[in-house]
């Protein structure tokens, strides 16, 4: 391809919203435009990288045995009524009519179509397991787009759903897609972990993540160097057991006066005392308007995730000043010793001794807590965010903290659609039984990103090879010295019949913008043709680290053939 009959239109500065590395670059670079919030267009050197992903995608989907298919963006409202998810997926769900009235979902996922087409084509054991997916559009209503191809409104995703008799059959397809996942982000030269994950809207009885690290990710990982364990923060266990404070003979309780002072840090540093033994009453306000307190040791943060999967919510949030206030709580000073709400407890307060809390009146504070004998919590539960230093719940030893993007999302679903849409089969004994599913994410257009993020200098972008645009760029520095161009000429067409993607920059343009342009598409490899022509010599050089080596024009054949 001939960068003068192309189209990169490459940019000098990125626009201010750009902030991450993959943002920037990939608009800098001509890769991608942005029509709106969260909408961009893919540009052909876009589209190049995009159809490299979906091929490799593909082709271990296909070896893992799935079938390929493509199912409608526009889905009627009564199949995601049938699962319940027209209200639970609330405002990312795009809702439009048609000029009948009839309500559609733009589809964030495909759940309820893919098991409505089964559920009317498949009624036999006979015709089980059965493993479908496909690459598609999704459109999910953001209320903060943000990073580019990261987190978009419009983004092209692969999803694939797996149909099976039994659980230890879907147990199976699970395992099968999770080594595919493995193939598929190795291939792509990725840096990743699979991590244990919460089962969010989708739902099911267990998922895992497969994270690129990265840092501006979204995601927050705990992870064991000694033992392999990983977990996103919002699924890791605490182990509570090794954190716990010394026990201690309980002593009286007593009411203190603790003027002005609410946080955590002001109320340890008034009362001499480690913020380990103050526990915090955190009032949530659950979707269907009840108030639960949750107590937490002051040195450790709740897990909004946790609480909301415990509760069975579809959401919840923090109390506000009038909501405390119209349940007659004294806001900065809330305990649990006569609240007149259940009061649940982090595991962290188990076994807590001479603690701290609330008094439930202004500028007073209780010291000495103990459980059980001032109150009772209705469970102990594990509302704690994992973070780095906690002991690994497998090996025990200390866990790290990283960030990443999550490119995939595996769910083991069980019957939670064929039951709720009656997708059945019949065994071999004649008993109609519901089938069990499993559903497997990747964000294809979230990958392009996610390989700038882990593959980028100052420069530009420095792709992997197996999803760079082209392989070989050659640069012709001056295109009005014949010689050059000649030179540059028969090199191009020499690549291209060995079978080579090249992408040969004859524009009229000065060397120095062909340099930069280069640096900033990120190419793997590339052949100038400049001064050193004249003395039957060409630069090959490596995007990746930059080394530079002079060879013999005669040696270019040499050099192809390895590229090949």
């Amino acid at each position: 391809m001939r960068a003068s009959q192309y189209f990169i239109p490459t940019m000098k500065e990125a626009p201010a919203e750009a902030e991450v590395p993959s943002h920037i670059y990939l608009l800098r670079a001509g890769y991608i435009r942005k029509l709106a919030a969260g909408i961009y267009e893919y540009l052909p050197l876009g589209l190049r990288v995009l159809r490299k992903i979906e091929n490799i995608i593909r082709k271990h989907m296909d070896e893992a045995g799935a079938l390929e298919v493509l199912l409608p963006i526009l889905t009627p409202s009564e199949l995601w009524q049938e699962t319940g998810r027209w209200e639970v997926y609330g405002k990312e769900l795009f809702r439009v009519q048609d000029r009948k009235g009839r309500w559609f979902a733009l589809g964030p996922t495909h759940e309820e179509t893919i098991t409505d087409l089964v559920r009317k084509n498949i009624r036999s054991y006979k015709d089980l397991p059965k493993n479908f997916y496909q690459i598609q559009t999704k459109f999910r209503d953001e209320a903060r787009p943000r990073y580019g191809l990261i987190r978009g409104r419009e983004f092209i995703m692969k999803d694939a759903y797996s149909f099976d008799v039994s659980e230890e059959m879907a147990v199976k397809s699970y395992e099968i897609m999770k080594e595919t996942y493995h193939k598929i982000f190795s291939e792509l030269g990725l840096d990743f972990l699979m991590v244990e994950a919460d089962v969010g809207a989708i739902g099911g009885k267990y998922s895992h993540e497969f994270v690129v690290k990265a840092a501006n990710g979204e995601a927050h990982i705990v992870y064991c160097e000694n033992c392999g364990y990983a977990a996103n923060v919002e699924a890791a266990k605490y182990e509570f057991e090794l954190d716990k404070l010394p026990p201690e003979e309980p002593k009286p309780l007593e009411k203190v006066y603790t003027p002005g002072v609410s946080s955590v840090e002001e109320v340890a540093k008034f009362l001499g005392v480690d913020p380990k033994k103050i526990v915090k009453t955190l009032v949530y306000i659950l979707d269907d308007g009840s108030a639960v307190a949750v107590l937490i040791r002051g040195d450790r943060e709740l897990n909004e995730t946790k609480l909301i999967n415990y509760f069975k919510a579809l959401d919840a949030h923090l109390a506000s000043s009038e909501e405390l206030e119209k349940l007659g709580i004294v806001e900065g000073f809330v305990g649990p010793i006569g609240l007149d709400i259940p009061v649940y407890a982090d595991i962290s307060v188990k076994d807590l001794h001479n603690f701290v809390v609330g008094a439930n009146e202004k500028d007073y504070h209780y010291i000495n807590v103990n459980i059980p004998r001032d109150f009772e919590p209705v469970e102990f539960v594990d509302f704690s965010t994992a973070r780095e230093g906690d002991p690994c719940p497998v090996c025990k030893s200390p866990l790290k903290e990283t960030t990443g993007l999550e490119v995939g999302h595996i769910f083991l679903l069980g019957t939670k659609y064929s039951e709720a849409m009656k997708a059945y089969f019949v065994d071999k004994d004649g008993r109609e039984k519901p089938i069990i599913m499993g559903c497997y994410g990747i964000g294809v257009s979230r990958l392009m990103a996610a390989a700038v993020e882990q593959n980028h200098d100052e420069n530009g972008i420095i792709w992997p090879e197996n999803i760079a645009p082209f392989k070989l760029q050659i640069l012709a520095l001056n295109t009005k010295d014949k010689n050059v161009m000649d030179i540059a000429e028969n090199v191009y067409k020499k690549a291209k019949s060995k079978g080579i993607e090249v992408l040969f920059d004859d524009r009229d343009i000065s060397p120095g913008a062909k340099f930069k342009d280069a640096d900033l598409i990120g190419i793997p490899y590339r052949i100038v043709v400049g001064r050193g022509a004249k003395n039957g010599k060409v630069e090959f050089q490596k995007r990746a680290n930059s080394e530079k080596k002079e060879i013999e024009i005669e040696k270019v054949d040499e050099i192809l053939d390895e590229l090949v």
